[in-house]
């Protein structure tokens, strides 16, 4: 059986974001004293005492918001079909109200929603502090729902007790884990490229807010998906703006939030935008991924509002000249909005992954080294000719490789760009940073290319 998933909702700044950090036990979803900082619904692992469940956070609820065309109120609709689904998928829900302001007309219009839900809903009464506050939360009996929990989210009073309740109500199986591994994919690119567009593509529901306003997202957003038989983990991330115009806090704290995806990637999609073509912020967005130690794919979204298809070697070109550094990654071109390139570019996520997790073996690599250096002798560097003696992988995720020498500031950087392009010639390793590391090493051997 599947671990059951709780879904916490609640108008807009009542501390659902706080509950949800305190349960997971992470610092995952942006909490600010601003209404509607979380639009998405975030998904994170709650363990206690043995018990395991997904839980998922919310938007501020707004079951009055009308559906309007654009602007503000459609956000709002949008937001309000994003709680609504994480109700759909839910097996229980977290209802949490403010036990300092006590009930507005809000939260009885949220109540009046729920009542209606055939699940369990647990009344969670928050920003109880201290236990002469409880006096504060009178008036929520009036909407008849029990049990009632009084907690303080952000000093983690009550927090047990309510899950001790859901435990009991929703026993788990913590003990099933999937046999195959995600691949984790971090979804980056400067904000309106279309990032949460190719997310809802590749998941195949509307599981992001998507709004032509840029920085729509704000929170990095784990969403699990199989495709063939393989398991993926995506992660869409809020757009990195220029650090001169990233002047908001939510902004700020958007950008260190999509740093961190990247942190805990395997393979990041640099998403730029086909009608724009490549920009400075795509280059930095790129190079943040490079020196992450990232596997990349390079994604051309919004193909589809470019007029001929003749236009692509013109995009891979510019992109060769202006990211340099990932002169290796693959280039995909795709249309969310209409589905296209989805199959090329998992084709190529499949491959990419497989390269940054492969193992080569010593022997071939070795002989790979060896050709390359008999290939092309090393120049001398300051009176100093560098030699060879042995090489091994000491890592993946990314490929990296101890070089036994006879002295490593003999190493130049024009040669290390050339072994570098040997191991990606023999092995592939296409997306891949390759990582060299070289050791002294008195020469006891042959070394390579002798």
């Amino acid at each position: 059986m599947r671990t059951p998933v709780v879904a916490i909702v609640g108008r807009p700044n009542v501390g659902k974001s706080t509950l949800f950090n305190r349960l997971i036990g992470s610092r995952k979803a942006l909490v600010r004293d601003t209404p509607g900082v979380t639009r998405d619904r975030i998904h994170g692992v709650c363990e206690f005492a043995g018990w395991r469940a997904t839980v998922v956070d919310t938007g501020g609820l707004d079951p009055t918001a009308p559906a309007g065309n654009g602007g503000a109120e459609a956000l709002t609709a949008r937001v309000r079909r994003q709680v609504l689904a994480a109700i759909a998928e839910a097996d229980a829900l977290l209802f949490v109200v403010d036990g300092r302001e006590g009930l507005t007309a809000l939260d009885e219009e949220v109540a009046h929603l729920l009542r209606r839900v055939p699940k369990p809903v647990f009344l969670v009464v928050n920003k109880v502090d201290e236990r002469g506050h409880e006096a504060l939360m009178g008036d929520v009996h009036r909407l008849g729902m029990d049990p009632v929990f009084p907690v303080s989210a952000e000093h983690g009073r009550g927090v047990a007790e309510l899950l001790e309740a859901l435990a009991a109500r929703l026993p788990s199986h913590a003990t099933e884990v999937d046999p195959a591994t995600p691949i984790r994919i971090a979804i980056v690119g400067r904000p309106n490229v279309g990032k949460s567009s190719l997310m809802n593509a590749i998941v195949g529901e509307d599981r992001v807010v998507v709004d032509p306003q840029p920085g729509t997202t704000r929170d990095a957003i784990d969403t699990p998906v199989v495709i063939g038989d393989q398991p993926y983990l995506l992660v869409d991330t809020a757009g990195l703006k220029r650090k001169g115009r990233t002047v908001a806090a939510l902004d700020k704290l958007a950008a260190v939030m999509a740093r961190r995806s990247l942190e805990r990637a395997d393979l990041a999609l640099v998403v730029v935008d086909a009608t724009e073509g490549v920009t400075a912020q795509d280059a930095r967005i790129a190079g943040y991924a490079e020196a992450a130690g990232r596997a990349v794919v390079l994604v051309v979204n919004k193909w589809d509002l470019v007029d001929t298809a003749d236009r692509a070697p013109e995009i891979v070109r510019l992109l060769r000249e202006r990211l340099q550094f990932l002169s290796h990654a693959p280039v995909v071109f795709t249309s969310a909005r209409q589905g296209r390139g989805l199959g090329d570019l998992f084709l190529t996520v499949t491959r990419v992954a497989a390269d940054y997790a492969r193992e080569i073996p010593t022997g071939e690599l070795n002989r790979a080294l060896t050709a390359a250096v008999a290939r092309r002798p090393p120049a001398g560097v300051h009176g100093k000719t560098l030699k060879l003696f042995y090489a091994t992988q000491t890592g993946t995720r990314p490929p990296a490789f101890l070089l036994f020498v006879n002295d490593p500031g003999a190493l130049h950087f024009s040669y290390e760009r050339y072994l570098v392009g040997a191991l990606r010639d023999a092995f592939g390793l296409a997306g891949c940073p390759v990582r060299l590391r070289l050791r002294r090493r008195r020469p006891s051997r042959t070394h390579l290319g002798s």
